[in-house]
């Protein structure tokens, strides 16, 4: 049983693509990856998770402690060959000086070995310095091996290992050649996520037997760190809130996707049933005590959306009739009277009275912090303030009544006026992205809510 780190000089470097051929790889050869993902993320996390054809669950310091890190991290790398860890932007980039949260803290945490792929377009001789650099800077990172990504032939392959060679200890475990087939179209929140791309196992497999040919796996595994399963179980769950099992349907398409894994066994562990449905061509709700729409790209299948009129008439009726619901960002976009894009206006559910608008620029991206209001539907009692993230290039305009609002953003945007939450009877709706930790257990506040509207 090993880890690796894959991390990068920069971002855009093809972390995602090497990490997920990687993984479908040694998929392929008979082994189990459990793969990672270092911060708040829902498209890679797909991406590897298709790869793996296990769940990838998200690291993140912003979230959890170390030790929900660590415990969450050893308890799903149980049974694995190899724990795959996918970094987030550059080895040393993080939110503060010392770098406290960085890529390479969550190394030296876990003990992960650290495998570099570097972007060589445009560099040969370059990449020395660069490589010496990041050993020096943080000596007690353990950087084992280098994949060189985007090498445009035979002949910088051989030149770039010979630079490495000559300047560094650092071992190639490969060199991927430029390959547009297999590359995944990005837009502006990164790759477009596999539940959209109706080839994504066919890209899989291309890029598994990319890296097959071109990446020493053994070396790979060869060079994997040890992997200390002391201590690796998470703590119980507490027990159910109700008596009864309670249904949640949710919307699981191509609409609807952003979703943390460990949140969603959270709903089962608490003793509730999540009932997927699709928002694109299911008519009618399935019976359930209270609704749950993630986060997604709505905007992308507006048309489709509009179309399904009979299930935006249900949600609506369902909603205004008092049944508990929570919708964080693609599903508060969902939830609004129409999705404009370009001009082009598409009705939605129509339970908030305002517009949602697309934009060219991002209106709230990155980490973000709240605290609850006296307007909070489902309050915490056990901490003051929220860490989360948002990441929209929407907003909403042409309110038609004013609204309570749950959250006091601290940090970040949110819906208005640093303000986030917005309350439509049982309905909570958010930009916000909420993760279920030790710090935010908003899984049990909203089945608690559940419960007392449903008695």
């Amino acid at each position: 049983m090993g880890q690796i780190l894959i991390s990068a000089a920069h971002k855009s470097s093809g972390k995602t693509i090497i990490s997920s051929g990687i993984c479908a790889a040694l998929v392929a050869r008979g082994l189990r990856v459990q793969p990672f993902k270092k911060g708040p993320d829902y498209i890679d996390p797909m991406w590897l998770s298709t790869a793996a054809k296990r769940d990838c669950y998200n690291l993140d310091f912003w979230t959890q402690t170390e030790a929900e890190i660590q415990a969450l991290f050893k308890t799903k790398s149980s049974d694995a060959d190899l724990a795959l860890i996918e970094a987030n932007k550059g080895l040393y980039d993080g939110l503060d000086l010392e770098g406290s949260n960085s890529n390479a803290a969550l190394a030296k945490l876990l003990g992960s070995s650290v495998v570099l792929v570097l972007d060589c377009r445009g560099t040969i001789r370059g990449v020395a310095p660069l490589l010496l650099g990041y050993q020096q800077f943080d000596p007690e990172v353990t950087i084992s091996g280098v994949i060189l990504n985007f090498v445009g032939g035979a002949r910088h392959e051989q030149k770039l290992r010979q630079v490495i060679a000559h300047y560094t200890d650092i071992p190639v475990l490969g060199a991927v050649q430029r390959n547009d087939d297999v590359f995944v179209e990005e837009r502006y929140l990164g790759l477009i996520p596999s539940n959209e791309d109706a080839i994504a196992d066919a890209r899989i497999q291309a890029l598994a037997k990319v890296i097959e040919q071109q990446v020493d796996l053994d070396l790979l595994l060869q060079n994997a760190a040890a992997i200390d399963t002391s201590d690796s179980i998470m703590p119980a769950s507490k027990a159910a809130v109700s008596s009864r099992r309670l249904r949640v349907a949710y919307a699981h398409d191509e609409a609807f996707g952003f979703y943390y894994p460990d949140d969603l066994e959270t709903f089962a562990a608490l003793g509730a049933e999540l009932v997927p449905f699709n928002s694109l061509h299911d008519e009618r709700l399935p019976a359930a005590d209270a609704l749950f729409i993630g986060g997604g790209f709505p905007e992308r299948k507006a048309q489709q959306l509009e179309h399904n009129s009979r299930l935006r008439r249900e949600i609506k009726q369902a909603l205004q009739n008092g049944m508990p619901a929570y919708a964080e960002c693609g599903g508060l976009m969902y939830l609004c009277n129409a999705i404009v894009e370009k001009g082009q206006r598409s009705e939605m559910v129509g339970l908030i009275d305002a517009d949602c608008v697309m934009t060219e620029k991002p209106q709230g991206r990155g980490y973000t912090c709240f605290k609850d209001t006296a307007e909070s539907l489902w309050p915490s009692v056990q901490v003051e303030s929220m860490n989360a993230h948002e990441f929209h290039y929407s907003e909403l305009t042409d309110f038609g009544q004013s609204y309570a609002m749950s959250f006091a953003i601290t940090r970040g945007q949110g819906i208005v006026g640093k303000q986030d939450g917005l309350r439509v009877q049982n309905t909570l709706a958010c930009y916000a992205h909420q993760r279920h930790t030790e710090q935010n257990q908003w899984v049990s506040r909203f089945l608690n809510f559940v419960v007392s509207c449903v008695k």
